[in-house]
């Protein structure tokens, strides 16, 4: 988390929104093997809680359970150029989202696994709209195999460690300047977090 107040957010709420819009994010764990990090499809429960699934052969897989663990969920980022400041006399930065969710994972029982898979699908197929695709055009067979291939998890959520640096040292017309360079230079999905996320 960067230490500058100006770039955080107690909006539990919102972020927790944002966390369902991203959906993705990296699970990182000290092993005994050393340090390691998964990249993992996500779901909130809505009780304070996350839920995630690995590939079983995964190097974190084995040590997750009851083991504190971080995750973190990344929103869009980008160069951020002096030429878009009254003052052009600076340095450039980076501006970006990142939010950290700290907490203790415990292994999900097949039947919760089974649970995550469909509520998984049932949110992304609606998401893409359409004919959507269900899980009962897989044969049986097919789809025990690939489940017990995976393994569940669900973080609780002890802490909550957002990064929202979007350029709020600036005044409100040199943020709107930085958002229609980002947006005219093709980073749109951080122009309109800059819009979205006011001073």
């Amino acid at each position: 988390m960067h230490p500058n107040p100006l770039f955080r957010s107690d909006d539990k709420e919102w972020l927790a929104a944002l966390v369902d819009r991203i959906g993705f994010g990296m699970v990182f764990l000290t092993t005994p093997d050393g340090p390691r990090v998964a990249h993992a499809p996500l779901l909130r429960t809505g009780s304070g809680t996350l839920r995630f699934h690995l590939a079983r052969g995964n190097a974190l897989a084995r040590h997750l359970d009851g083991a504190k663990t971080l995750v973190v969920v990344n929103g869009p980022d980008g160069y951020i150029s002096p030429r878009w400041y009254d003052d052009r006399a600076t340095v450039p930065t980076w501006d970006y989202v990142a939010i950290e969710m700290e907490g203790t994972s415990r292994q999900l029982a097949y039947e919760e696994l089974e649970e995550l898979l469909y509520r998984s699908i049932t949110e992304h197929e609606t998401r893409l709209g359409g004919d959507q695709w269900s899980a009962d055009e897989t044969t049986q067979p097919l789809w025990d195999k690939l489940a017990t291939a995976i393994v569940g998890f669900e973080l609780a959520i002890e802490q909550w460690r957002p990064t929202l640096k979007l350029s709020q040292k600036k005044s409100v017309p040199e943020r709107e300047r930085i958002a229609a360079q980002l947006a005219a230079t093709g980073n749109q999905a951080l122009a309109a977090m800059m819009r979205e996320v006011q001073q």
